[in-house]
């Protein structure tokens, strides 16, 4: 059916299309289900339906996403039907009954996640299918291929391309610009993607944000690293894992975080970059995401299928019980990154301690320093102030610059109520009331952390600062760190 193209310049995060309800009745299509936008044999897509009271039964409003992606514009026509159920919503039925799913139905998968085949309901079952279920060895590299594989590839041709990844779960560990930093400053090619919060106060890509642009096209981005040896961007914005990026959109609304995905996820970025040494930091310990048991089995998985895909990989295992640096949420832990950089005597010196550890670390693996000589190495770039002009060149690279960084207008001192040691600091439950704060969506709210576990602290004391962009966001984090508690004092 032919249908008249109208533009509400609305932006859906996903294709959709919205037709009369007659219209929908007439094509035999329900709201949710698939249709076909087609404007000419090689210009098609997938879009998920929806139905409104539109002036005429002969147009269709199309979602912004489509419009770009079909180059249309108001008043074009397109070819409109009913989309065939795809193949891959049986194999995600198969993986729900507990079976192994081979390379054809992964991948079948995976295309359809990146051509918007499956709608967001039958991708969460996916997620929660990988979750339940699991996936074995070979399926975990099947599902790294195809990530990797649907996606663009930044095709640098260095002998040795550096890459540094966190899985996250500790509060305020911004450890990426500061390696990023020193290893780039040490002569290493380091193309650093990362990622925005997905249940945390900030992600590496909505920090280094504050100050620059995070948002490049893949030539663009080869002109960074050409010029600086490196990058600090948002992954998303170049096409390097379309398929990771939806599943992670899904993650975040059930809050599930598989560990196949997990694997795949990182895995299937550093090949699209092209890395060839990797050093993945995962911190284990009560508030962090994983167990010290699960972190020696994500160990053992990623150093198996690195040796599959031919990448020198280290894991560093640490146990961590607390926030590390003092800011959470995007200004908040750039003012970290900065002091860091720029030795300031008030920096968090946890910060600088687990970025040279880091650093060492892959320095050595590359070869750029000699075993046992990559932390004096690192701390002579970082202490030098090396580091701090690669990350100013870095940042110059991506249209930004270091300034005054303002804080939310609003802020809450948390105070002690009785003096003594700290004994505890739930780093979850500050990511929760930061992100009630606001955080990262304002880029200014979050929380500063005045005292670290084992410090003193006296009755009357600040603890923490709360930092919001209004009365509502201000209040309900208060309260949702009176309830909590997440900070427990010992006499």
């Amino acid at each position: 059916m032919l249908l008249k193209v109208k533009s509400l310049k609305l932006s859906a995060g996903r294709p959709v299309a919205i037709l009369h309800a007659k219209t929908a009745r007439h094509l035999d299509v329900h709201v949710d289900e698939r249709v076909e936008i087609i404007k000419s044999k090689t210009k098609k897509t997938i879009a998920v339906m929806d139905t409104a009271l539109l002036d005429r039964e002969d147009e269709i409003v199309l979602s912004e996403e489509i419009i770009k992606k079909l180059k249309l514009k108001e008043g074009d026509f397109v070819d409109v039907s009913t989309a065939r159920r795809p193949v891959s919503v049986l194999y995600i039925r198969k993986k729900l009954d507990g079976k192994k799913l081979n390379k054809k139905e992964i991948f079948e998968i995976v295309r359809g996640i990146v051509e918007n085949r499956l709608t967001e309901a039958e991708i969460a079952y996916f997620v929660s299918a990988a979750y339940k279920e699991g996936m074995s060895l070979e399926e975990m590299a099947n599902l790294t291929r195809a990530i990797k594989e649907t996606g663009n590839q930044l095709g640098l041709k260095n002998k040795i391309i550096a890459d540094k990844h966190g899985i996250g779960g500790v509060a305020g560990n911004r450890t990426t610009p500061l390696v990023v930093s020193i290893c780039a400053a040490a002569g290493l090619v380091m193309p650093k993607t990362s990622s925005r919060a997905i249940t945390s106060a900030g992600g590496t890509a909505d920090v280094i944000e504050t100050i620059a642009k995070v948002e490049f096209g893949i030539e663009e981005l080869r002109g960074i690293i050409k010029k600086t040896n490196a990058c600090l961007v948002w992954g998303g914005a170049l096409g390097l894992a379309p398929a990771d990026d939806k599943l992670i959109q899904v993650e975040r609304l059930l809050h599930l975080d598989p560990e196949s995905q997990i694997v795949a996820s990182i895995l299937a970025k550093k090949l699209s970059v092209g890395a060839t040494h990797v050093i993945l930091d995962i911190p284990y310990g009560k508030f962090t995401k994983v167990t010290k048991k699960q972190a020696m089995r994500l160990e053992k998985i990623f150093s198996s299928l690195a040796k599959i895909f031919k990448i020198k990989l280290k894991v560093i295992l640490k146990r961590e019980e607390q926030p590390i640096g003092n800011g959470i949420g995007p200004v908040m832990e750039m003012r970290d990154v900065i002091s860091v950089l720029q030795q300031k005597k008030d920096m968090p010196k946890d910060l600088e301690k687990r970025s040279l550890l880091l650093s060492s670390h892959l320095l050595e693996l590359t070869g750029k320093a000699r075993k046992g000589e990559g932390k004096k190495i690192a701390e002579q770039l970082l202490k030098s102030g090396k580091a701090y002009k690669k990350f100013l060149e870095i940042i110059t690279a991506q249209q930004g610059r270091i300034k005054s960084l303002r804080l939310a207008k609003l802020k809450k001192d948390i105070r002690a109520r009785k003096s003594g040691i700290i004994k505890e600091i739930n780093g979850k439950d500050l990511m929760a009331i930061a992100r009630t704060a606001g955080a990262p969506a304002d880029k200014v709210a979050g929380l500063y952390l005045y005292k670290h576990c084992k410090e003193k602290i006296a009755r009357g004391e600040k603890l923490l600062t709360i930092y919001a962009e209004n009365k509502d966001k201000l209040r309900n984090a208060e309260q949702l760190y009176k309830e909590l508690l997440p900070i427990k004092i010992k006499k």
